[in-house]
């Protein structure tokens, strides 16, 4: 267990302002976190401490904490709102490596890989479950509300990406519906979720949902972007995934428009048949930087932030704004 301490109470780099601002709430967001994924089936605990004790950049229940604080909120009633979300999103990941084969994981090997698919599959379901309990505990109806409608959102869009893997053709508004599904919605409910915690007004809470979706959206295209232009390192899981694994991402549909009928057999070779030698990835990777695929998909990554920042206007400018905003910058700023 003091590997799962020791990770949940790590700063979050660029976002360590709003981290150090939060601390003793994350500090009860952790505890929760701890306490709540026991169980007397070994396996249970052993599986979900592998994964979230390898860390992860806590965004989610800090975005929960940070709304509910902006808000006005003063009490702990967040704290469990926050929790869920962290096992909601825990959740994800176990059953996304399940359906994508990954590797990696937050740098560590894929917990499907040392247990098997199967409990990583029910450990999700697990914490899925915990979730729900917190979030009844909590007493909030409308928090419940949308929390359940988020877990539903992202379960389509993971289902809407898997059915359109490898479709050379997708368009850039059908790939932003997919993300705002499969991500950005997490983002938005566990700011929505912080707002109602507080008893914020309909426009607050608007506002702070508004704000989770398009800094959502920035995330996922940076993480989109970096799977192109980072290091393994970086990413925590293995650089070329998503081309591996067929994902029509924003870089590689942008590479394929732009490099035209010259480079028209490769990508229906390596993407739509998904035919793959070694060199494939390097020779996409210099595609998609050589066209500027990766810096368009970073630029509109940068315009979600601001979009992000824009929609807290309606919250006159303080700390925990502040902070919040340091979240959107957060998520453009990992160019590697």
């Amino acid at each position: 267990m003091d590997a799962v301490k020791a990770a949940i109470a790590r700063p979050t780099g660029s976002a360590d302002r709003l981290f150090h601002l939060a601390q003793a709430d994350m500090q009860g967001v952790d505890a929760l976190i701890l306490a709540r994924m026991q169980s007397p089936v070994s396996i249970i605990p052993a599986l979900a401490e592998h994964l979230i004790a390898a860390g992860g950049k806590r965004l989610r229940p800090l975005l929960t904490v940070g709304a509910a604080r902006l808000a006005g909120g003063r009490g702990d009633a967040a704290l469990k709102l926050a929790a869920a979300v962290e096992f909601i999103h825990t959740a994800t990941l176990l059953h996304d490596d399940v359906v994508d084969s990954s590797q990696l994981r937050r740098g560590k090997v894929a917990a499907h890989l040392i247990w098997g698919a199967p409990s990583s599959v029910l450990v999700g379901d697990f914490l899925f479950a915990r979730a729900f309990e917190l979030m009844v505990e909590t007493g909030s109806q409308k928090a419940l509300e949308i929390l359940a409608r988020a877990s539903r959102v992202i379960a389509e869009g993971e289902v809407l990406q898997l059915t359109r893997a490898h479709d050379l053709k997708l368009s850039q508004a059908m790939y932003l519906e997919i993300i705002g599904a499969k991500t950005a919605e997490l983002f938005a409910a566990a700011a929505e979720a912080g707002a109602v915690s507080a008893g914020a007004d309909e426009r607050q809470a608007a506002a702070l949902r508004a704000f989770g979706h398009s800094l959502g959206l920035a995330f996922q295209l940076a993480d989109d972007a970096l799977d192109y232009g980072g290091a393994t390192e970086t990413l925590g899981k293995n650089a070329g995934d998503d081309f591996r694994e067929g994902k029509a991402t924003l870089p590689l549909l942008l590479a394929i428009a732009r490099s035209g009928p010259r480079e028209a057999s490769f990508w229906e070779r390596a993407i739509g048949r998904n035919e793959q030698t070694e060199a494939d990835f390097r020779h996409a990777r210099a595609l998609v930087v050589g066209v500027g695929a990766l810096e368009a998909t970073l630029d509109l990554a940068a315009d979600h932030a601001e979009t992000a920042k824009n929609a807290l206007g309606v919250f006159p400018r303080g700390e925990w704004r502040e902070a919040l905003e340091s979240l959107a910058d957060f998520a453009v700023s990992r160019r590697a």
